[in-house]
């Protein structure tokens, strides 16, 4: 793994531009996200088989939580990965990706990703309180993917960060570690007709991580919600929750 400075480690992979472990972040009271327990990912169905044995040597791998679409996952396929861990459907648009084709309804006054953000928390609060759930509980290592690893999968990555009191400035700044292979992340969603229907649909920004969208993000949660725990108490996400996440998670 290498790691960037202050900031998560990641999985070098040759068939992910987005693995990484989201390990070794402090809390606000000094407490350490455990390494090895949770990642998050891009797309997994072009893994190597070098991939696959060191997710599931090293690395132990136990579950994927794939947040695609059913149609996506039509498309596209899931790999080998699926023959090596425990393979968890939640998607957060069973229509389509991101909400993009298939929701564009639900697009209507979306004006930045930080708005489809927002959007997400509400719209599939119910996947994503699932996702949480499955978190806290599961004893083996778990990642959890969309298709680049950055929008959907950038939302349950806030969600639990901050559960488990990440402060706001480290996640924003994991979500913009995304920016490092964007340039690949997005050459492989373009290489696919689907996600480029889907691209087309979505708001400015769709191709980057800019960190002010996260940003905008949090602050609409605590603008309606107050914080994320009092979203997370309005989607059945209760303090037992919240404290086996922690017992779980945290060193």
């Amino acid at each position: 793994m290498s790691q960037d400075e202050g900031l998560a480690s990641w999985v070098e992979l040759e068939g992910c531009y987005n693995f990484r472990d989201l390990g070794g972040y402090r809390t606000g009271d000094g407490r350490r996200f455990r390494t090895g327990r949770v990642f998050r990912s891009d797309g997994l169905q072009h893994l190597t088989e070098r991939d696959l044995e060191r997710l599931s040597g090293e690395i132990g791998l136990g579950t994927v939580i794939d947040l695609r679409s059913h149609q996506e996952v039509e498309d596209v396929g899931r790999g080998a990965i699926a023959e090596r861990a425990t393979i968890l459907h939640i998607p957060l648009f069973p229509g389509a990706a991101s909400g993009g084709a298939g929701n564009r309804g639900a697009l209507e006054g979306i004006a930045d990703m930080g708005d489809l953000y927002f959007m997400m928390l509400g719209f599939a609060q119910e996947p994503i309180a699932r996702v949480v759930r499955v978190l806290a509980d599961s004893e083996a290592p778990v990642v959890f993917h969309c298709a680049a690893g950055k929008d959907r999968t950038g939302v349950i990555s806030a969600v639990l960060l901050s559960l488990v009191g990440v402060p706001r400035e480290t996640i924003i700044a994991d979500y913009a570690l995304s920016r490092r292979n964007i340039d690949l992340i997005n050459a492989r969603l373009n290489s696919a007709d689907s996600y480029q229907r889907i691209m087309d649909d979505l708001p400015e920004g769709a191709y980057d991580a800019d960190p002010t969208c996260m940003e905008s993000f949090l602050q609409r949660v605590d603008g309606t919600h107050g914080s994320m725990q009092g979203w997370a108490e309005g989607a059945g996400l209760g303090a037992e929750v919240r404290e086996r996440l922690q017992e779980r998670l945290l060193d």
